[in-house]
């Protein structure tokens, strides 16, 4: 069992595999029978410290059973990497992915953790000509390392974002393929709006790096694309309704609380029912 403490109470999120999956997703295991309706994703699909993230949430709504595959820091190399969450997205009633920033991927700069894919894990002889001046020892998460290179070198480090971006890019359409885009839905769950516009050479909000106009290329190609923006309200809540214990409130405080996940599973809620999903 897996637990978060906040005083007497524990948050289990009962951790179950699919098949021969070697991650282990949030339960409880659910019913495959049928076609459910699944959504993947990083942290925030995951539902880190909360009780009732936007996928149990989602499943009330709409009366629809729901697979919660989310995974902790997830990038588009896991939906990529793992056969069983592209084989259930496949016969899904349709599939909700919450669009993940673009940094926790491997690409010819560097390469990340298959499963953890927030894991700096070495830069390739291309990183290592263009930032020569760098130690990439001393970096273990892409986060930092992308932040270091924005503070050391920041016109360099614009060309690694714009390869970053193409990347995504291309890496969610074959995504999108797979599982087939008739039966997608792209969700943008964050504390800014879509068509927000990010300074070239800082790190920017999540979903990192991601923008309008690479969201744009992908519409074309799926079912819809639901955007769910925080309200001040439910920011301003913060760790409210959150279990976590006085060690883990830093971190809990970086993400969204039950009124953020409730929103965003209104908004696809009301997506499926005007689409009669």
């Amino acid at each position: 069992m897996s637990y978060e403490k906040n005083g007497g109470r524990a948050l289990d999120y009962m951790p179950y595999r699919l098949g021969e999956s070697r991650i282990a997703f949030r339960g409880p295991r659910p019913d495959l029978s049928g076609k459910p309706l699944v959504c993947l994703g990083g942290t925030e699909t995951y539902g880190k410290y909360v009780e009732r993230p936007f996928p149990t949430l989602l499943a009330e709504m709409t009366g629809v059973s729901c697979v919660n595959l989310g995974v902790m820091n997830a990038g588009v190399d896991v939906l990529l990497a793992e056969p069983s969450i592209l084989e259930l997205a496949r016969r899904a009633r349709l599939t909700v992915v919450q669009l993940p920033g673009a940094p926790n991927m491997s690409n010819r700069y560097y390469t990340v953790h298959p499963r953890r894919n927030d894991r700096f894990t070495g830069a390739s002889q291309v990183m290592k000509m263009v930032f020569r001046e760098i130690d990439f020892t001393e970096f273990h998460f892409t986060r930092h390392m992308l932040g270091a290179l924005a503070a050391r070198a920041p016109e360099r480090y614009t060309i690694l974002r714009t390869e970053l971006q193409q990347a995504w890019l291309a890496r969610m359409k074959t995504v999108i393929e797979r599982i087939g885009g008739a039966r997608v839905l792209l969700l943008w769950f964050a504390d800014h709006a879509l068509d927000t516009e990010d300074a070239p050479y800082g790190l920017g909000q999540d979903p990192l790096f991601v923008e309008h106009s690479m969201v744009d290329q992908l519409r074309p190609l799926v079912a819809g694309v639901v955007e769910s923006v925080v309200s001040e309200e439910a920011l301003a809540r913060g760790t409210e309704g959150m279990v976590c214990n006085d060690l883990e409130r830093p971190v809990a405080q970086r993400l969204f609380g039950p009124a953020a996940h409730k929103e965003a599973a209104r908004a696809v809620a009301d997506w499926i029912k005007r689409h009669e999903i």
